[in-house]
């Protein structure tokens, strides 16, 4: 079974990759309101596994990230 997860900063809290990529995206002449840099992960794993364990206890910072699974 084939998932991915999408794991950004929570909101509110500092993102100074996010934040170089917007100025940079500015400076260009881009117009963006907001930037979120995270990570993606893809996965292959086996039918029946608990995903959201997996991802809450190995991929996941709970105080800082959010996740969503696809």
């Amino acid at each position: 079974m084939k998932v991915r997860v999408l794991i950004l900063p929570k909101k509110g809290l500092l993102d100074p990759e996010g934040r170089a990529v917007k100025e940079m995206l500015l400076e260009n002449g881009y117009q963006v309101n907001d930037v979120k840099v995270g990570k993606v992960v893809d996965l292959d794993v086996e039918e029946g596994t608990d995903i959201r364990t997996l991802v809450e206890n190995f991929l996941v910072n709970p105080l800082i990230e959010e996740y969503t699974i696809e």
